[in-house]
């Protein structure tokens, strides 16, 4: 065996890099998932005011009672199922935490809990004017704009299954074709209604098939980049997720900016944003070809007894003096036996769930799906609002290369708690220029300097944090703070339209209210970085484990 190839055994790593094209080829496809994650999940900032003033504003006009009545009858029908939907996900995490018997009792009282408000929420009465009607206009406002928020939640649900049973590729590919699916359907809704409710509804449901597929995305993308990369490059690869999900988000606001400029706003509401959603069809479907060409990753290979094909491609990865013996590590590593979620205490779980649900209540995607309504509120005209939005992209995409080049460097604690305290300013700051209606230039600034502290820590930061601090025996309990900030991230974009647009928060802080309260979590999040979560830098796995054990 050449020097050049030797395996290095107190490092767990080879010299030999394989080929790098054929590795950097492979990410880069695999990465197509994370900028289709980007992608979809920002479209509807630049679709929003059309969707509402297409489909929802009119149940205001006392002319339509009639579809007034049939939209908040079939909003209600739907609510009740996405809670319901929720429910299942978070009892099917609290019986693998508790195990069945006291999972299983605990989840039956949440379900008891649920069906009681259903009953309530389903008997009340529809509103049919006033301040009653306009608040339930805002709530579907948010229910829609936030629709593939609740696939997220099913799609990140079954991700792990999709992955174990049917492999990582080929998870990948059911991701590619929910994207596909979802926008050729939220393209023309009213064309492809097979669900047999209001074309508002079909849309509703198609995005609902576009979060499935990041749901999906969200967790395989950067798994098939780990398995596919040699451990010496392992971690500056699966980054490019993290930047490809950035750089998605920036795609689409130079789409949606536009697409917009090719008319009026008349034809924006009626035509141009169902173009964005379509334009999604082009990187999803050349995500899904892509696909047919990339093996499956070769720890998946030898756990369904695949060897030689696992051979084949760690030949490729890494060379032919190399592969079996890493082909014989893979397979040693199969041995390893899961634990108990709850082996090594509760406050490991604990402290995922909440780096996840701080990441979304600081407010960071009322600023992704929201931006332009927020810049309308400023005063900006449609194309204006949609270039501002840009600018915010922009901001994000550079500072999270910030954080990927800092973060080993500073560590994840200072860089968390600065980009908390950051954020609260910015928000709590922007929160008065609102409230003492000096929305402009330094509203845009207090936006700008709020996404670059998002960027440069909560963004990246905490997955490298969930990343690494559960133990090896009980990573699969990342699932559940997975699960809990797809939640979070659904309970505050359907509530930044009840809080923004409700008309007696407005007439007393003009749109400032919503931004103080995504403050005051900065401060929360920052607080509970620095009592609660342990510094990782430079800790092998094996010394973080130990934190726990103590």
């Amino acid at each position: 065996m050449t020097p050049e190839n030797t395996f290095t055994k107190s490092t767990g790593t080879y010299s030999n890099k394989g080929n790098p094209v054929y590795i950097i080829a492979l990410t880069l496809v695999a990465t197509l998932g994370g900028l289709l994650f980007g992608y979809d999940t920002a479209v509807v900032n630049g679709a929003e005011k059309s969707l509402v003033e297409l489909f929802i504003t009119k149940i205001l006009n006392p002319a339509n009672h009639d579809y007034t009545i049939k939209l908040i009858s079939q909003y209600k029908l739907l609510m009740a199922l996405c809670i319901y939907l929720v429910i299942l996900v978070v009892s099917g995490q609290i019986i693998r935490l508790l195990g069945f018997k006291k999972g299983g009792l605990f989840s039956g009282g949440l379900v008891l809990i649920v069906t009681i408000w259903a009953v309530h929420f389903l008997g009340k009465s529809i509103p049919t004017e006033g301040s009653a009607l306009q608040g339930t206009a805002d709530i579907i406002k948010g229910f829609v704009i936030a629709s593939a928020l609740i696939g997220c939640i099913i799609g990140g649900a079954l991700a792990g299954f999709i992955s174990k049973s049917l492999g990582r590729r080929n998870g990948l590919i059911i991701a590619a074709v929910a994207f596909f699916i979802s926008a050729i359907g939220a393209w023309k809704p009213e064309s492809f209604n097979i669900f047999g409710t209001l074309p508002v509804f079909s849309f509703f449901f198609y995005r609902i098939i576009g979060g499935i597929g990041v749901g999906i995305a969200s967790m395989i993308s950067p798994m098939y980049i780990a398995e596919i990369a040699p451990a010496e490059s392992r971690g500056k690869l699966v980054s490019f997720n993290q930047f490809a999900i950035i750089f998605g988000m920036q795609v689409i606001y130079f789409v949606n900016y536009f697409i917009a400029k090719q008319g009026n706003d008349i034809w924006l509401v009626n035509e141009g944003w169902r173009w964005m959603f379509l334009s999604g069809a082009i990187p999803a479907g050349l995500f899904l070809i892509l696909l047919l060409f990339v093996p499956e990753t070769p720890r998946y290979l030898v756990m369904k007894g695949k060897e030689d094909k696992a051979l084949k491609v760690l030949n490729k990865i890494s060379g032919t003096n190399s592969a079996p013996a890493i082909l014989e590590e893979i397979k040693g590593t199969l041995h390893e036996k899961s634990a108990p979620w709850l082996s090594f205490g509760f406050l490991v779980i604990f402290i995922g769930i909440l780096l996840s649900v701080f990441q979304q209540f600081v407010g960071i995607n009322v600023v992704l799906y929201y931006a332009g309504n927020i810049f309308r509120n400023m005063g900006a005209s449609t194309n204006s609002s949609l270039l501002q939005t840009i600018l915010v992209g922009s901001v994000n995409l550079i500072f999270t290369v910030v954080a990927i080049v800092t973060v080993d460097k500073f560590g994840r604690k200072p860089l968390m708690i600065i980009g908390a305290l950051g954020m609260a300013v910015s928000m709590i700051s922007l929160g008065l220029a609102f409230y003492t209606h000096n929305e402009g230039m330094m509203a845009l600034i207090f936006m700008l300097s709020y996404t670059a502290f998002f960027a440069m820590s909560w963004g990246p930061v905490t997955w490298v944090l969930l990343s690494e601090i559960f133990p090896n025996s009980v990573r699969g309990a990342m699932s559940i703070a997975v699960s809990a900030q797809w939640i979070a991230n659904w309970l505050v974009s359907l509530t930044f339209p009840i809080m923004n647009d409700n008309h007696w928060l407005t007439s007393l802080f003009n749109h400032g209210f919503s931004y103080w309260i995504y403050g005051v979590m900065g401060i929360l999040a920052a607080l509970f970085v620095w009592k609660l979560v342990p510094e990782t830098k430079g800790k092998t796995l094996e010394e973080i484990e130990k934190i726990w054990k103590k």
